[in-house]
């Protein structure tokens, strides 16, 4: 039996599967992450404040479960 997979929402189209499964993951597919790229590259997306020396401290138990690079945010359970 095959271990459950998550299901994760594409950042750019909101589609739902298992993105990581793929060579684009999270996107659902090339031309979202060229669109999400697009839109770092444009200004449109940004960091909203710098990193602090609290920030780390704050975050270091929040996905000590997840693979580094795996966003928890999106995943649907």
């Amino acid at each position: 039996m095959n271990p459950p997979t998550a299901r994760v929402i594409c950042p750019t189209c909101k589609k739902s599967g298992d993105w990581f499964a793929t060579p684009w993951g999270p996107f659902h597919s090339k031309r979202c992450k060229l669109i999400d790229r697009a839109k770092w590259l444009g200004g449109e997306h940004a960091i909203s404040e710098p990193l602090r020396p609290e920030h780390p401290e704050k975050c270091a138990g929040a996905l000590a479960d997840e693979p580094l690079g795996h966003p928890k945010a999106g995943i649907i359970e």
